[in-house]
């Protein structure tokens, strides 16, 4: 069987924001459907709001990410240590290109980026929205 990998985020009412900052991270194709766009609404078991993303893809050369606005009260926040996305760069240069690119555009470095134990350059960032990125860098070390 061959399956493809595509992390579906449940954003907490922004991710008609969210999605564009990842395809200006990331580069690639956007497709954004809002429940305004819906054909019919008919049998659905909720009343969503109509400007709420019902499904975005952003897809990319190096990543597919999908997603919408999650429903209902009680969703979990997005910022956590519990999950994480791991990014391979080729070089420090492009590791250290894309933390800064997520940082000036209001993130947060959350573990610096440096040699780690096992070899690799490694290091943590969390975008404006509270998701975790780790940063790798195989096989730099010595």
């Amino acid at each position: 069987m061959a399956a493809r990998f595509s992390p579906y985020i449940s954003f907490p009412g922004n991710a008609a924001d969210a999605f564009p900052y990842y395809r200006d991270l990331f580069g690639g194709r956007l497709e954004v459907m809002t429940y305004a766009q819906f054909p019919s609404m008919e049998g659905f078991p909720f009343t969503p709001p109509p400007e709420a993303v019902a499904h975005a893809t952003m897809e990319s050369p190096s990543i597919t990410l999908t997603g919408g606005d999650g429903m209902g009260d009680g969703l979990p926040p997005l910022r956590s240590d519990v999950y994480s996305f791991l990014l391979s760069f080729d070089t420090t240069e492009e590791a250290t290109g894309f933390i800064d690119k997520v940082t000036s555009t209001g993130g947060e470095v959350a573990m610096p980026f440096e040699m780690a134990p096992w070899g690799d350059h490694y290091g943590q960032v969390r975008d404006r929205f509270g998701i975790r990125w780790d940063v790798n860098v195989p096989g730099t070390g010595g």
